[in-house]
C-alpha cells in the first residue's frame, strides 16, 4: 500500500516538472521573438536616421514628393535698350528720326530749345541771325528745355540733327554734355538739301570719348523708311 502511495506521488512530481519546463520554454520563445522584432525595428530606424542624416549632409533635403527635376536655365536675354534723339527746326530731320525709332523699336526723344528758333533765327544768308552766330562760335551752347529721363537705361543712342554749315548745331553738343555716355553706343545721322554726313560728328565724338561711336548716315528730308532701316539694321545695334 506504502509503495502504491509513493509511486503515484513520484507520477505528480514527474509531471509537474514537465509541465514546468513546458511552461519555461514556451516563456522564453516568446521572449526571444520579441527581442528580435524589437532589435530588427531599432536596426531599421538607426539606418533610416543615418540615411537621412547623409542627405542633410551632402546639401539633399529628404523629400518623399521630390521628382528631382532640374530647371533649365533662361538663355533668353533682352536686346540692347534704343534711345533716338534728335534736333529738327524746319521737321525734315524729325520725319527720319520717327521712322527710325518705329523701325527699331526705340524710344523717340526731341531735343527742344528752351528759346525756339525762328525763321530769322535760320536765315543762314544774315551773318547776324542767331544761327550764324552759335556756328560761328564753337563755344555757344544754346540751352535745351527738359530731358532724359532715365539716360542710364539706354544701351544706344541714335543722335539726329540737320547739317549747319557742314557740323551739327551747337545745341547737339549742349545734349552731348548733359550726359555720361560712357560704355554706350553712339550713332549720329543727319538731314540736308545737298551736303554729305562729312565730319559733322567729330565736335561730338571728341565731348563722348568714353563712348563707342559707329559711322554716321546723311539722308534726304524724304528718305523712305526702307532706306532708313536698311542704314540701321546694317549696324547691327538691335
Amino acid at each position: 500500500m506504502k509503495m502504491k502511495k509513493f509511486g503515484t506521488s513520484l507520477l505528480a512530481f514527474v509531471m509537474v516538472f514537465v509541465l514546468a519546463a513546458c511552461a519555461g520554454n514556451t516563456e522564453s520563445a516568446e521572449n526571444n521573438g520579441n527581442t528580435g522584432s524589437s532589435q530588427n525595428a531599432e536596426d531599421q530606424s538607426a539606418t533610416s536616421f543615418k540615411a537621412g542624416n547623409e542627405s542633410v549632409e551632402s546639401g539633399e533635403t529628404p523629400d518623399s514628393n521630390s521628382d528631382d527635376t532640374v530647371s533649365e536655365p533662361n538663355n533668353e536675354s533682352e536686346g540692347s535698350k534704343i534711345l533716338v534723339a534728335y534736333f529738327s527746326a524746319t521737321n525734315n530731320t524729325e520725319g527720319v528720326a520717327q521712322k527710325l525709332a518705329d523701325g527699331l523699336g526705340a524710344d523717340l526723344y526731341e531735343i527742344t530749345p528752351e528759346q525756339p528758333y525762328t525763321d530769322e533765327d535760320l536765315d543762314y544768308g544774315n551773318s547776324g541771325s542767331r544761327s550764324s552766330v552759335e556756328m560761328n562760335d564753337p563755344s555757344a551752347r544754346p540751352a535745351i528745355s527738359g530731358s532724359v529721363e532715365n539716360m542710364e537705361q539706354y544701351d544706344v543712342v541714335f543722335i539726329g540733327y540737320p547739317i549747319w554749315w557742314g557740323e551739327a548745331p551747337r545745341i547737339i553738343s549742349t545734349f552731348i554734355e548733359s550726359y555720361d555716355f560712357s560704355g554706350k553706343t553712339l550713332v549720329a545721322f543727319c538731314t540736308s538739301a545737298s551736303s554729305g554726313f562729312g565730319n559733322s560728328d567729330s565736335a561730338l565724338r571728341s565731348a563722348a570719348s568714353g563712348a563707342t561711336w559707329l559711322k554716321g548716315q546723311r539722308f534726304s528730308a524724304g528718305a523712305s523708311a526702307a532706306d532708313v532701316m536698311k542704314w540701321a539694321n546694317g549696324l547691327g545695334v538691335n
